[in-house]
Parts: C-alpha cells; sequence; structure tokens
C-alpha cells in the first residue's frame, strides 16, 4: 500500500449556517466532504476516495476529521472552518510490531440476526449492539484489524441524524471508544487505518485515529 491517504483536521466555524445544516443532517455532512475529493469516480465514489471522517468535539470546538487519498479544503464552503492537511505517511513509517499507542474510533457495533431454518435465504436485519456486547465487537474487530488493546473507555455519541431512510437503521448506535493498544500486525492495521472499521462509515463511523503511547 504505497498510496497513503491525508487527514484534514478542520476547526469548524459554529456561525456557518452550512456547518449548522451539515451538524443537524448527517447525509448532508456527507455531500459536503465529498466535495474535497475529485470528481468522477465512478459508481461508488466515498469508496474509491477512501473517504473516513469523525466529529470530536470538545466544550470549546468542533473539530472534523477527513481522511481520504486526496482533499481538497479550498472545495468546502466559505466560511466553512479552517483546515489542516498532512500526510499519514509518517505514521505508517512508524508502525512497528510491539509499538504502544493510544487510539480513538467512533463505530456502529452491529451484527446480523440470524433467521430460523425455514426462512433459510433471507437475510436478517442489522441490529445494533450496546454494553459489554459492544465492546466484545470491539476488541474482536481491533484483534483483526492488528491491535492488541490495553484498556478501552466507551462514550455513547449522539446519534447520526440521517435524512434517508436506509440510513436510519444506524442512527441509534454510535460509540466512540479511547484507550491503549499494542501493534501486533502492522499490515493489517495499515488496512484497517486506510479502509475503515465496521459500517456507518458515510455518516461519521470508522476512522481509526493513532498517536504515540504516553511514557511515564
Amino acid at each position: 500500500m504505497n498510496d497513503h491517504p491525508v487527514i484534514a483536521r478542520i476547526r469548524l466555524n459554529p456561525h456557518s449556517r452550512d456547518v449548522q445544516r451539515d451538524l443537524r443532517d448527517a447525509t448532508q455532512m456527507h455531500r459536503t466532504l465529498m466535495r474535497m475529493v475529485p470528481d468522477n469516480l465512478g459508481d461508488a465514489p466515498r469508496q474509491q476516495a477512501g473517504l473516513l471522517y469523525r466529529l470530536d468535539e470538545t466544550d470549546t470546538s468542533t473539530t472534523l476529521l477527513v481522511q481520504a487519498t486526496h482533499l481538497d479544503p479550498t472545495r468546502l464552503p466559505t466560511g466553512y472552518g479552517q483546515a489542516d492537511v498532512k500526510s499519514l505517511t509518517p505514521m505508517f513509517t512508524a508502525l512497528r510490531k510491539g509499538l504502544g499507542v493510544r487510539y480513538r474510533i467512533i463505530l456502529n457495533p452491529a451484527k446480523r440476526e440470524r433467521l430460523p431454518l425455514r426462512e433459510k435465504g433471507k437475510r436478517g436485519r442489522i441490529v445494533p449492539l450496546s454494553g459489554t456486547d459492544a465492546d466484545h465487537w470491539w476488541l474482536r474487530r481491533a484483534t483483526e484489524a492488528g491491535l492488541d488493546l490495553h484498556t478501552l473507555t466507551s462514550t455513547t455519541m449522539e446519534p447520526a441524524r440521517p435524512r434517508t431512510r436506509e440510513a436510519l437503521r444506524m442512527r441509534h448506535s454510535l460509540l466512540r471508544y479511547d484507550g491503549t493498544a499494542a501493534v501486533t500486525d502492522p499490515h493489517a492495521l495499515q488496512g484497517a487505518i486506510i479502509h475503515g472499521i465496521g459500517r456507518g462509515k458515510p455518516y461519521g463511523a470508522g476512522l481509526l485515529s493513532l498517536a504515540p503511547a504516553t511514557t511515564a
């Protein structure tokens, strides 16, 4: 994987009407962010662009992290926010087995409902997970992604507010996980960072952020 993505850190302008609209409507937020990626990417432009994003909120500001293969913040609405773009190549270069990291990710933990045998051939509905079921889901996915979790703290987030009927299925199950971990498989981890983890990627889920673990 040589075509490493870039990440934009956008400090949102709370007075912008475009920002206010997007924070109310996850579908519109996705459309706005897709303006930053190249045009003519085919039938699945988000996947082709590798676009992932996450809202990080504090008491005083809201920051939008946006990751993709190519990003042009000048295509955002005027006054949307202050953007700083950097390559993720240095982070990927630093990944090695045993490296201690801090992580953050917003997820939509879910499973597909099992159907009775008499309904064989049909697909069960997607059921959101919470509590220890969601924690175990993240532990499994983290292991697959090349991380050995040492700690995890879950925070229930405001639900996504998409305006499409299909997207309403995942609106009640957004959890943020923060914690520490050790890298077990740098190659798998690189893929998980690039492609994201789990469902709900068009609505702010799946973007995994890493930082070096602090040492005492």
